[in-house]
């Protein structure tokens, strides 16, 4: 391994950082964890190859997880994070040039000198959009909105890393009540059947018993009530 990125041919030598630049790259890593949607990854300092002549890392990334079919390997990142502060202004541009190019959804660059403040890149007008501290970064990454002001403040990152957590144990209890309410359907539908002397497949019982969506099983309740065969009951 080595230090050196390369930025459109260009060798650069990617320097172990130093505070502040250090210490808000664990910051955006800690608050970025709690607040990933379910199926995506993030990572700190991923490479990835940009173009022909472009091979760099970002300090913090979200990508879906698993294998690309296309490509055979991981996906590429569709929300990228760096943080700013020796970096050349110009260098991270034409960074956020290249990664857009490459199909990146979304870049962010935290700026941690002089005053602390958050972009985002945009393609439109090909410059830095400043992102208000009380915003919230929406996408279909993150499972809650992330809050532009925890990017930047230790208090705001604790607390929006408590409220995300918060949403996560949320989200498992109401996963878990809508599992034990179809489960509870179901078993009802088979006993309506059982009762009417209905016969029921074992390839049948399964469907009914693997089903979670509520809305199907109850059609198929008020039909176990009428239909004269389980198939029935099931025909869609």
């Amino acid at each position: 391994m080595t230090r050196d990125e390369i930025i459109g041919g260009r060798r650069v030598v990617a320097q172990p950082a130093q505070e502040p630049h250090a210490t808000r790259q664990f910051s955006l890593s800690y608050v970025l964890a709690p607040h990933l949607a379910p199926g995506y990854t993030g990572a700190a300092d991923l490479i990835t190859r940009v173009d022909i002549d472009s091979n760099f890392a970002t300090d913090a990334c979200v990508y879906k997880s698993g294998v690309d079919p296309q490509t055979g390997t991981r996906y590429l990142e569709e929300l990228a994070f760096e943080v700013v502060s020796e970096q050349n202004a110009g260098v991270v541009t034409e960074k956020a040039l290249r990664m857009h190019r490459r199909g990146v959804r979304r870049i962010f660059a935290i700026f941690v000198k002089g005053e602390p403040r958050v972009c985002e890149w945009s393609a439109d007008t090909q410059s830095w959009r400043l992102l208000a501290p009380s915003s919230h970064i929406e996408d279909p990454c993150l499972k809650v909105p992330l809050k532009v002001a925890a990017l930047l403040d230790a208090a705001a990152a604790n607390q929006a890393v408590i409220e995300a957590l918060d949403a996560q144990g949320e989200a498992t209890l109401r996963k878990r009540e809508a599992e034990g309410e179809a489960r509870g359907k179901s078993k009802t539908i088979l006993q309506f059947l059982e009762a009417r002397g209905l016969a029921v497949s074992p390839s049948q019982r399964e469907e009914i018993l693997r089903c979670d969506d509520l809305d199907r099983l109850d059609r198929w309740a008020h039909r176990a009530a009428l239909s004269s065969s389980a198939a029935e009951v099931l025909a869609e």
